[in-house]
């Protein structure tokens, strides 16, 4: 039996009807939402993240064709798969990793698969490895949401690590995107500058773009901030509607 076919196997086992059902609810699956059509075995969180550390040594091949299943929880485990190779891998082994990511963006395609990897490998390349961070530029130009979220989370790495330039950079091409979801991923990582790099770099963001930016984007960029700092920088939505 194959290593991939023995994953597939333990998957299965942890698999839930109920859970598939309320999975595909959550993360948004029916006509016209934005995860149409994605498909759900039903397998808790914990339980993919133990099939993945009996499986982290498996070949490249297999990650892929794993990556590429209709499964969104084998895209999960091939993602998460990725992520523990690369991060103990060599240089050579890294962008080999982070290539691979770059050509499959559209089998990364929820953001709780963008969520889990993005930084750790999008934005480790860029920051340890020497990658060029005009790839950031590319995806947040994209028509593909997921392309422009992962540009978003990728900048959580830098982030961590006591730098908020990239995610500045990348925030101010996406302060005025359409879309939900990257509402709340520019909001959440305006916030992580605030808490792990500098508040007054962020209020410095805010303060050329609390007026305009949506209201999703501004409320999550500031559940950090006193209540007082709150109300100021939602006031200034307040005033421009009036």
């Amino acid at each position: 039996m194959s290593k991939l076919i023995a994953l597939r196997n333990e998957m299965k086992k942890c698999a839930s009807p109920v859970r598939a059902k309320s999975s595909a609810r959550f993360f948004k699956t029916g006509p016209g939402e934005y995860a149409e059509g994605d498909q759900f075995m039903g397998i808790a969180m914990p339980d993919v993240r133990k099939v993945v550390v009996r499986f982290r040594d498996l070949d490249r091949v297999a990650v892929l064709e794993l990556l590429h299943s209709p499964w969104h929880e084998e895209r999960m485990a091939a993602l998460l798969i990725l992520v523990d190779q690369y991060k103990r891998g060599d240089a050579k082994q890294r962008k080999a990793i982070y290539t691979l990511y770059l050509k499959n963006t559209n089998y990364i395609n929820n953001w709780d698969l963008i969520d889990l990897t993005a930084g750790h490998i999008v934005g480790a390349e860029i920051v340890d490895g020497g990658a060029d961070e005009d790839i950031l530029l590319k995806l947040v130009r994209s028509r593909s949401v997921w392309d422009r979220r992962i540009a978003m989370l990728a900048t959580f790495y830098p982030i961590y690590n006591g730098d908020a330039k990239l995610a500045l950079t990348v925030a101010e091409f996406l302060v005025d995107d359409s879309h939900d979801l990257i509402h709340k991923a520019v909001g959440w990582m305006l916030r992580e500058v605030g808490k792990r790099c500098s508040v007054k770099e962020e209020e410095a963001f805010l303060d050329l773009h609390a007026a305009t930016m949506p209201r999703t984007m501004l409320r999550y960029a500031l559940e950090h901030f006193p209540s007082a700092r709150r109300e100021y920088y939602m006031g200034m939505k307040i005033v421009r509607g009036r």
